[in-house]
């Protein structure tokens, strides 16, 4: 467990003990067992759940009132569904008819749990806020935060938290990343919670029981309807019907026989085309950042190499990362990249630690 520190201008000063926490529950194992772990360490939890108008929101809030009901600890509901909305839903259905593959989950974090949610916890006399995040936050001698991966590979989700800043960071505790998944579970036995949490989700939260292609048809004005599907030499191979419901590497659903796969190599909204290859054009070794967030507060010196990840299962490679106009970064691999994305995010990382991202161009 860390210590945390008010923060000015991204450093420390003084210290102060933390004795009530928030914990941002969803019902699951992680965030139960942060919760029942922090009790049991001596801290005063509540328990605060996020309501989104989630698919079952009914379901998860019986879940998460049974968990707190047995680890007898007080439970808020607190209703961001609007703010979520306008942060992340739109963004959501905005970039995909944009022919971009957006991470909501990124933009969340942020804005929405890190953000609101927080704001709603401080708000209730916490002294900062809690999550079942497989990560890690220390405080450096210099009075920065650093944000670590966590420390099972299997699920570390630092990729996720790239966008926080150091006054998140003061604020927020993750006793989980120094656990593995199996140990939790364990934990869980010992706690007394197993049988209590709900099951583990994999599902992006407004999408469950659905499938995207149903979730983006609930906006019809921004579809532009069918299109070409072109071959990068301009050869119409036949028609697809709306370029949201692709992305750069997609394989099925092309409806294009050949000897060898084609696959989407690209998407150019201006023409409403789906262009399409062969899996060596999928491979390049540069790309461009926008909107990059450093998690110090400052830029690093650059050029400099970083270990760069640009998608969540992207085992990463090292990448030389150079500024260019307009907050734009061109990031060179030493090696090619297979079906870098346009609205997924590029992250840097320096060992363990995450220094920032931006999101691909």
């Amino acid at each position: 467990m860390y210590r945390q520190t008010s923060l000015t201008h991204g450093k420390a000063e003084g210290r102060k003990s933390l004795n009530a926490v928030g914990v941002a529950m969803s019902g699951g194992v992680d965030s139960s067992v942060t919760a029942s772990l922090l009790k049991n360490k001596g801290y005063e939890v509540q328990g605060f759940f996020m309501s989104l108008n989630q698919p079952d929101l009914s379901q998860q809030v019986e879940r998460v009132k049974k968990v707190a009901g047995h680890l007898d600890i007080p439970l808020t509901v607190v209703d961001l569904a609007d703010e979520f909305k306008a942060a992340v839903l739109d963004y959501f259905t905005q970039s995909y008819f944009a022919g971009k593959t957006p991470n909501p989950c990124i933009i969340c974090n942020p804005r929405i749990k890190f953000g609101r949610l927080l704001e709603e916890i401080l708000a209730a006399g916490c002294d900062c806020m809690a999550t079942g995040h497989y990560a890690r936050i220390i405080l450096d001698k210099n009075g920065f935060f650093r944000l670590l991966k966590g420390l099972d590979p299997a699920k570390d989700q630092s990729y996720f938290l790239h966008r926080l800043t150091q006054k998140q960071l003061a604020r927020i505790l993750m006793p989980l990343g120094e656990q593995k998944k199996e140990n939790v579970y364990k934990m869980a036995a010992a706690l007394g919670i197993s049988g209590v949490h709900g099951s583990e989700s994999q599902d992006v939260c407004f999408l469950k029981g659905q499938d995207l292609k149903s979730f983006l048809a609930r906006h019809p004005e921004k579809d532009k309807g069918a299109g070409p599907i072109v071959t990068l030499e301009g050869q119409v191979l036949g028609r697809h019907q709306g370029i949201h419901c692709y992305t750069v590497g997609q394989r099925k659903g092309l409806g294009i026989p050949d000897a060898t796969p084609y696959y989407v190599v690209a998407l150019d909204p201006l023409n409403n085309a789906v262009l399409v290859g062969k899996k060596e054009d999928l491979w390049q070794r540069e790309l461009s950042v926008e909107k990059v967030n450093w998690i110090e507060g400052r830029e690093p010196v650059l050029p400099s190499e970083f270990f760069t990840k640009i998608r969540y299962r992207h085992k990463g490679a090292p990448a030389l990362v150079l500024p260019q106009e307009k907050g734009h970064y061109r990031v060179c691999f030493h090696e090619q990249q297979l079906a870098i994305t346009p609205g997924q995010f590029a992250v840097f990382y320096h060992g363990d630690e995450v220094l920032g991202g931006g999101v691909i161009l």
